[in-house]
């Protein structure tokens, strides 16, 4: 019987890579896992069953955005977020806190909270780490993420600092509140921009408020992929042993095995979906735009080595009509084969991880995936 809101246990370890097992009260999953998003409570184009049948287990969900609509006394009301979307798994919400990056037009951080303008109907919003919390209390998560500020890149040292400071303080409130649902696992977030030593110092800070595990966050948000690499680099050292490493907003298959390679266990990102309601689709043998001329007759399968539904049963010259002719069912079908390529790619990086030969796998899948060949 699972006693506390989370349980990680690590299962085996090549190098830094490791696997390891999280157990939360919506059910149990290996990491190195992957976490489709549904902002709204919906994977975009997916039904929850489409998400069981390509592997899924925990997905993202995200508290601004259903404060704004439907609001999560509604949620609440109607069961909690598991029942309210039909989903049986676990369910991760992150905080808001991204949101103070990405409608940076649209808010004012101030000291107890940010205040934005909602992109809805320009009514003010007020979020801080009392009101986040609150509501992914309400909203029933099985992980709540500690409200935090995701400072721009590039942006001055002077201004990362503040943003660590200030995401260490509403920490600390979010981890005072961690009481009022005992069985909502809570993560810290941590912060520093580039900064080898504030990153160091937010994780060690973060670390000594105890929370079920920490994530990195402030990343892939312009930096170079040899920053981020640095970064992940220089902060893993600080990082609980113990306890689930989170890396947001990172969904690039070569970009999950540097970070996996740096001892990371949980990944989320809107590429899946957002690539695939454009035609974009990863393969084992590299990415493929659908839409391109050189798939009209071809009458194969988007990827031959992968067993999702999308590949047994339509032929890419199929898919690629699909996409010229406007239909829906297109980004349904291209977005399944994103999501199920991923849950396939860290059940092979599990499986390689437990056989000691991390490193074999990562130098196959790049030269094949990069490789050249028509796409």
């Amino acid at each position: 019987m699972l006693t506390s809101p989370l349980a990680f246990e690590r299962l085996a370890q090549d190098g830094r890579a490791r696997v390891g097992r999280i157990t939360t009260l919506h059910g149990t999953f290996e990491t190195p896992v992957f976490m489709p998003v549904g902002t709204q409570a919906t994977v975009k184009s997916q039904t929850t069953d489409d998400l069981q049948r390509a592997g899924v287990r925990i997905l993202l969900c995200n508290t601004y955005h259903l404060h704004l609509r439907p609001g999560e006394e509604v949620i609440e009301h109607l069961g909690g977020l598991h029942r309210f979307m039909s989903w049986p798994g676990a369910i991760l919400t992150d905080s808001g806190g991204f949101q103070v990056f990405s409608l940076a037009r649209l808010r004012e951080v101030r000291e107890d909270g940010v205040l934005f303008q909602s992109h809805l109907d320009g009514s003010d919003v007020f979020l801080g780490p009392d009101q986040a919390m609150a509501i992914q209390q309400a909203l029933g998560s099985d992980i709540a993420m500690a409200f935090d500020e995701c400072p721009p890149h590039p942006a001055a040292r002077s201004t990362v600092e503040a943003a660590v400071e200030r995401t260490l303080r509403w920490a600390a409130r979010c981890a005072e509140r961690r009481a009022e649902r005992p069985q909502q696992a809570v993560f810290g977030i941590v912060q520093g921009g580039i900064h080898p030593d504030l990153r160091q110092h937010c994780a060690r800070e973060l670390r000594a408020m105890g929370f079920d595990g920490l994530a990195i966050g402030g990343l892939s948000v312009g930096e170079t992929k040899e920053m981020m690499n640095a970064v992940l680099e220089d902060t893993e050292p600080e990082l609980p042993v113990d306890s689930p490493r989170y890396l947001m907003g990172v969904g690039a298959p070569e970009d999950l095995f540097e970070a996996i390679e740096r001892g990371v266990d949980m990944f989320d990102c809107v590429m899946p979906t957002r690539n695939g309601r454009n035609g974009g689709c990863f393969t084992w043998s590299g990415k493929v735009r659908l839409k391109a001329a050189i798939h009209r007759e071809d009458p194969g399968p988007l990827d031959p080595d992968c067993g999702c539904s999308t590949c047994r049963g339509y032929s890419r010259a199929y898919l690629r009509h699909l996409f010229n002719t406007d239909e829906m069912l297109g980004s349904q079908l291209a977005s399944h084969h994103n999501i199920a390529f991923l849950q396939s790619l860290m059940e092979k990086i599990r499986e390689a991880i437990r056989a000691g030969r991390f490193a074999e796998l990562k130098a196959e899948f790049t030269a094949r995936y990069f490789g050249p060949h028509e796409r």
